[in-house]
């Protein structure tokens, strides 16, 4: 007898689906979300700067050139005037005098080319706060070289993108831990509400009213001039994480009361319930991973909603401030009209919040969609 015919193609892949298990489903479904694959690059590369910030930012962030207040960006060139360079370099910007308007004025010195090196050695720092070393990522090496302004200077004649770079860690970081203490807070008072239902549920639902019904802003400043000034920056960086927390839970925890009375009537939490399994168990074991992905999808979209209200906190001054440096902590500095005309590269931790916000968003929308493979 002949052998059987093997599998068509359609076959095939009706059989790998059919035997797949429900994470292969849910990122073959997330692969197919072009936005959000290009998202999550993204955000990986905005967190892997902000974690390594010592190492690529080309200066101290505190480090400041009075002679080069607003200095213009120098952009990287690969062709001069002998032609094609394999090493990248830079012109020097020149700064003089205007004797009419008295405002510095700056010129590219196109004679002299000052080539970038990698891995160089520069402004001493404390990687993570551990060991300290000066090597960096990129930089002049030529002797007495002045300070690399890549995306250029700030109001104190401070390398921005260093700043940038700096703030990255922070405003990145407080989402992160501004929404697992959200989780934490929204599964536990949610689930309590959904589980026990009755007076619990009453009690917890008017809170959350209560709180939803307070305007935003007041509330950010009373609780952000509840701070106490002698505060270390640390104690201020934590501080307002627990704010934003606060203030954020109630939307996680009705979204979780929901799941959770839709679930306890189901079979499966019946048989656990027969079975012996005590509460907690019920709860942790079988309630909650039952909607692992969409707590993964509405984690990814509160994200982006913490990092706006710290920068937007810090921006009208009752976040973080000064020594610190984070987003909306540089953004304080481009509420002039000099900034605007004069030196709009101010303005890059503006479009570096909306960049990551949007990263955010894309990669939240995949993962809703991903959350119900099943679906067409």
């Amino acid at each position: 007898m002949s052998e059987s015919n093997p599998l068509s193609p359609p076959q095939e892949a009706q059989q790998r689906i059919y035997t797949a298990t429900q994470w292969q489903l849910m990122w073959w479904r997330f692969r197919r979300h072009k936005l959000a694959l290009v998202s999550t690059v993204v955000m990986i590369a905005l967190y892997f700067l902000g974690l390594f910030c010592e190492f690529f930012a080309p200066h101290d962030p505190h480090r400041y050139d009075v002679k080069r207040v607003y200095a213009p960006p120098q952009p990287i060139h690969f062709v001069g005037e002998g032609g094609f360079r394999l090493r990248p370099f830079v012109y020097p910007i020149v700064s003089t005098r205007n004797m009419e308007t008295l405002r510095v004025e700056y010129e590219v010195d196109r004679t002299r080319e000052m080539p970038l090196r990698f891995f160089v050695r520069g402004d001493e720092y404390k990687f993570w706060g551990l060991w300290e070393t000066d090597l960096h990522f990129v930089g002049l090496v030529e002797p007495d070289s002045p300070m690399l302004f890549l995306v250029g200077g700030d109001d104190m004649g401070r390398d921005v993108l260093s700043r940038v770079l700096y703030g990255a860690r922070i405003s990145l970081s407080i989402g992160l831990v501004g929404v697992a203490l959200s989780l934490f807070l929204g599964v536990l008072i949610g689930g309590v509400s959904g589980y026990f239902g009755g007076l619990a549920d009453t009690l917890i639902q008017r809170a959350i009213e209560f709180l939803r019904s307070i305007p935003g802003i007041p509330l950010w400043m009373t609780l952000a001039a509840a701070l106490p000034r002698d505060w270390t920056p640390i104690r201020i960086y934590f501080g307002i994480t627990v704010i934003l927390s606060l203030l954020s839970w109630t939307g996680l925890a009705r979204v979780v009361r929901g799941r959770f009375l839709s679930l306890r009537e189901e079979d499966f939490v019946l048989a656990a319930r027969l079975s012996g399994a005590s509460e907690m168990r019920t709860i942790l074991y079988h309630m909650v991973p039952s909607f692992t992905s969409h707590l993964i999808a509405s984690l990814t979209l509160s994200i982006p909603n913490m990092i706006l209200s710290e920068t937007s906190l810090s921006f009208l001054g009752l976040g973080l401030q000064p020594p610190i440096i984070s987003w909306g902590v540089l953004l304080q500095a481009a509420q002039n009209l000099r900034s605007i005309i004069h030196a709009p590269w101010m303005f890059l931790p503006g479009l570096v919040v909306v960049i990551a916000v949007l990263a955010f968003n894309f990669v939240g929308d995949g993962l809703r969609d991903a959350a119900d493979p099943y679906s067409r």
